[in-house]
């Protein structure tokens, strides 16, 4: 029996916390109904489901890229480093990967990138509602240490609420420093004199 990973991530295009990746590999003979692309399910189905998955696969792994990774390799490669460690995370070994995307993770399993695969592959639409589940709880208890930037409500993207929030109050530990529309946004003050500094590990599901 040929055995399908599906991988994704959450968070790969917020301004805050870090990337969540998810690996998912289904068991072919405990389907799992309403699949789809978790941005496109409600927060509540989304628990349910994910709930469903870990119950129902065969395997799954969640990782992540810290905010040391994000700003020292960049997004993608930081996001590329934890899809690494997903896949490495199975109990299962499978025999190929159907990534979400355009990029592949550096592994040694057959990869396939699917553009918005999340939506088509069962096995990636899995991995996207675990990825997105376990970030939004990382940013539900963000959002209890830092309640002024709103992170309940606009999960790291930089709405204009958030933008706002911003610039009244400078960013916080958990913002993405190198992330352009922050650096673009603080202009050229000193941000490490505005409370923006590393070293929190943050959260850890």
């Amino acid at each position: 029996m040929l055995l399908f990973c599906g991988l994704d991530e959450a968070g790969y295009g917020t301004g805050a916390a870090e990337v969540y990746v998810s690996s998912c590999i289904l068991h072919p003979e405990r389907p799992i109904e309403g699949l789809k692309d978790s941005k496109k399910l409600t927060p509540g189905k989304r628990e349910v489901l994910a709930e469903e998955i870990k119950k129902k696969a065969l395997c799954w792994c969640t990782s992540r890229a810290t905010l040391e990774e994000i700003e020292r390799l960049n997004v993608r490669g930081a996001t590329l480093l934890a899809m690494k460690r997903a896949v490495e995370g199975l109990s299962i070994r499978p025999h190929k990967v159907f990534v979400d995307g355009l990029y592949l993770p550096d592994i040694d399993v057959p990869a396939v990138a699917v553009v918005k695969g999340d939506g088509t592959v069962p096995a990636i639409s899995a991995a996207s509602i675990l990825a997105k589940v376990t970030r939004d709880r990382a940013m539900m208890y963000y959002h209890e240490q830092y309640p002024q930037y709103g992170f309940d409500q606009n999960k790291g993207y930089l709405t204009r609420a958030h933008l706002e929030a911003l610039r009244k109050h400078g960013p916080c530990p958990i913002h993405r420093k190198t992330y352009k529309p922050i650096r673009e946004l603080m202009g050229k003050k000193d941000i490490r004199q505005m409370g923006f500094f590393n070293g929190q590990e943050g959260f850890s599901p």
